[in-house]
């Protein structure tokens, strides 16, 4: 179909579209648009990845936005969400508005009222109906990025009870569902009263294979040799190979420490091919990556990536993962090694993709286990980049020719899986059953069960009642905990119960902040809340390594008082989840006592992405109880916010004022403190040539720091740096002023997770 055929869309559509180079539908995209997508019908577009299922929702919301109607885009992860903003914002020029929405699951977001086209992530999504935003009920379509994501137990729940909600809210909205290849898409069309799109259509050739011994085995029963030399392994091999013919590769392993060490060897296959002007981008690259974090991650990274090759996983910052990916894009990063997380939608798409690491840790399952075939066909989907590759090749490794079998047994000649909703599960409904009587979506018993009946998991189930038992278990430990009230078949949120909701706090999570909040007969101290918080669900908790017990135990009992609720004994089955916790809180209070990052990191053995999950988390859930102390008539609301300045800025009590001013994070508040500038009020008055010393001599930084510390005149013309006598780092352990470090980096790299 030629996109001038296009009905129903904005005029300038086929015109934009041709100018990017997009004269002709993919045939899944034109059965898209012959099932009705333009015209408001609901499709779910089951397709392999590359296949154009983005255009598909453009068409959709485009087309909705000229009839004058607002489209929601959700995506199951915020670097999506970004990724998705940038490719929309074209629109904009043409008048349309596009807004994006990730964070702060305690408002409503009125001003995305005024966009055209909105992109979150489920989770926001969720909390913006929780809330009330007005704006949610003149959506007239709705557009579910990688739907199939609805079988993931954690995520999953969320995604399946919005599209219910939204569905409930407007009867007539328009849903369009993307998804990888899956086993029942025709359950998935049937749950949203939709038109299924199911195609294996690619607009390149995926090649399947499995590498084994001196040759890839093909799907289709061909050999082609790619020899493995001496002691060459066989990743490399084929990353040499695929270099060879000036394509890249993508690496999937089971863990984050298989994928830097293979970025490390990986890295040395590549840089024997770099030209003068890769290696040169490339070392620009390498110390962008330095600057945005000073730990040996950070470190590590940028040493690959100047060699051509780099590693990618949740232990990393955002900017770090961008970065990676951007390069990647552009084809001066040669090979990525990749946790899984890669496949999930992020478009890093490559020649070919290798999945080395067919096996990764399962806790349930009590070590290795096989990965689905749903999981591995996604990452194969990676592999081939339309207009750049002739074809994508997808490769798993064999060491054994029994191996070798089940690998083509296993992932290669069978279908994916289908997917199952998980919402059934009591922590799932926990959340879901209190918000969905909250928000006003049932306020009966049988009401409740009805919305539920709305569900995919309702679709899907042949166990009678399980839903309604587990629904009745919900509503008996809500009821407890004083988040419902029940009169004969009648449910009503408590005030207390439209908190927890309004907050997006799992219900056991507010159940635990209240009990520990209420055992507190004193001001507690960071630490406390710090542990607090980081024993509920809501927080991801660190794992104790090997001999840790001991150590944690020993601090356990030195600081016992400052812990809210009672502390279990060694004895009992939960004392090393609460350990867990305790270490996960003392993390966040050696940040919150400015110990520097890089020390953090080799401590806990983390990365800084994962200091910046941690307070991130920690954060929100200390505003959540804040709310929750006031709630309940206590009196630590003062406390409470001050731990979560201290862990939002990872500073020390004394530099909450003046982290407070913009552009000041915790380095140069620190500075200007040993400076003798304690306050912003301090900071407006103080001598011009202190605040230059204190910051460096930087001009432009420091009339900055003063102009939005309100100084009237913060002009550093002609002003000379007073020699003032700063530490410039992080404090140390003891609490006093902070010790110099010998071969300390630029302090001007403020080393403020904010600015990640």
């Amino acid at each position: 179909m030629d996109v001038s055929e296009l009905s129903s869309v904005p005029e300038w559509l086929p015109t934009d579209l041709k100018a990017s180079g997009v004269e002709e539908l993919y045939p899944p995209q034109a059965e898209a648009v012959e099932a009705g997508v333009t015209e408001g019908q609901s499709v779910v577009a089951s397709v392999p990845t590359a296949s154009g299922k983005t255009l598909v929702a453009e068409l959709a919301m485009l087309a909705t936005v000229a009839r004058g109607g607002k489209a929601l885009y959700i995506v199951p992860l915020r670097a999506l969400a970004s990724e998705k903003q940038r490719e929309f914002e074209r629109f904009e020029e043409h008048g349309l508005s596009v807004g994006v929405s990730t964070g702060n699951y305690e408002s409503e977001e009125r001003w995305l009222a005024t966009c055209d086209v909105i992109v979150a992530t489920s989770e926001k999504v969720d909390s913006l109906i929780r809330n009330g935003a007005p704006w949610i009920d003149e959506l007239s379509c709705v557009v579910a990025d990688e739907v199939h994501l609805v079988d993931d137990p954690s995520r999953g729940p969320t995604l399946e009870v919005t599209l219910a909600k939204l569905r409930r809210t407007n009867p007539r909205i328009q849903v369009v569902a993307l998804s990888a290849t899956i086993g029942n898409p025709e359950e998935l069309a049937e749950w949203l009263d939709a038109e299924l799109i199911d195609s294996e259509w690619r607009p390149i050739d995926l090649r399947r294979g499995v590498h084994y011994g001196q040759a890839v085995h093909l799907e289709d029963g061909s050999q082609q040799e790619l020899s493995v030399q001496g002691n060459r392994r066989q990743t490399a091999a084929i990353v040499a190979d695929t270099l060879s013919e000036g394509g890249s590769t993508l690496v999937f392993v089971n863990s984050r420490r298989n994928a830097e060490a293979a970025a490390r060897r990986l890295a040395d296959v590549v840089s024997e091919g770099l030209a003068e002007g890769e290696r040169a981008r490339l070392a620009d690259l390498a110390e962008e990556i330095r600057d945005v974090s000073d730990t040996e991650t950070s470190d590590d990274l940028a040493e690959a990536v100047r060699r051509g090759g780099a590693f990618h996983h949740a232990g990393l910052t955002g900017e770090h993962r961008s970065l990676v990916e951007d390069a990647f894009r552009e084809r001066d990063l040669k090979v990525i090694c990749a946790t899984p997380t890669l496949a999930a939608g992020v478009n890093t798409p490559s020649r070919r993709v290798v999945v080395r690491d067919w096996r990764r840790y399962d806790g349930s399952a009590g070590g290795m286990a096989p990965l689905s075939t749903l999981e591995v066909h996604q990452m194969c989907g990676r592999a081939g980049r339309p207009g750049l590759d002739p074809y994508g090749e997808a490769l798993l490794l064999a060491k054994s020719h029994e191996e070798l079998e089940e690998l083509f047994d296993r992932y290669i000649w069978t279908g994916p899986e289908g997917v199952q909703s998980k919402l059934a599960a009591e922590p799932a409904l926990r959340t879901h059953v209190l918000a969905t009587v909250a928000s006003g979506f049932a306020d009966s018993r049988s009401g409740l069960l009805a919305f539920l009946e709305r569900t995919l998991y309702s679709t899907q189930t042949t166990e009678s009642g399980r839903l309604e038992r587990v629904a009745d278990t919900v509503l008996e430990y809500l009821e407890a905990n004083d988040f419902l009230e029940r009169d004969g078949g009648s449910l009503e949120a408590t005030d207390l119960g439209h908190t927890v909701s309004r907050l997006y706090l799992d219900p056991m999570s507010a159940a635990e902040i209240v009990d520990g909040l209420e055992s507190c007969e004193q001001r507690p101290t960071a630490l406390g809340l710090y542990q607090l918080v980081c024993r509920t669900p809501d927080m991801y908790q660190l794992y104790l390594r090997s001999g840790e017990d001991e150590k944690f135990t020993e601090l356990a009992y030195e600081r016992e008082p400052e812990f809210l609720g009672r502390m279990p004994s060694e004895f009992e089955q939960d004392f090393e989840d609460w350990l867990a916790a305790l270490k996960t809180a003392k993390l966040l209070e050696d940040w919150a006592n400015e110990l520097e990052e890089d020390r953090i990191t080799d401590r806990y053995g983390i990365g800084p992405g994962d200091i910046r999950g941690k307070v991130d988390a920690a954060q929100w859930l200390l505003g959540a109880a804040e709310s929750l102390a006031s709630e309940v008539g206590l009196e630590f609301a003062p406390a409470i916010r001050e731990a979560r300045r201290r862990v939002e800025d990872g500073i020390r009590e004394e530099l909450i004022d003046l982290a407070g001013v913009r552009g000041v994070g915790r380095k140069r508040a620190r500075r200007l403190y040993d400076a003798g500038i304690g306050t912003r009020s301090e900071l407006r008055e103080a001598e011009k040539s202190v605040v230059l010393g204190a910051l460096n001599g930087r001009r432009g930084t420091a009339e900055n720091v003063l102009e939005n510390a309100g100084r009237t005149n913060p002009s550093m013309e002609d002003i000379e740096a007073a020699n003032v006598a700063t530490n410039g780092g992080a404090a140390g352990e003891s609490g006093g002023r902070p010790a110099d470090r010998a071969g300390e980096r630029d302090e001007e790299d403020q080393s403020n997770l904010g600015d990640f």
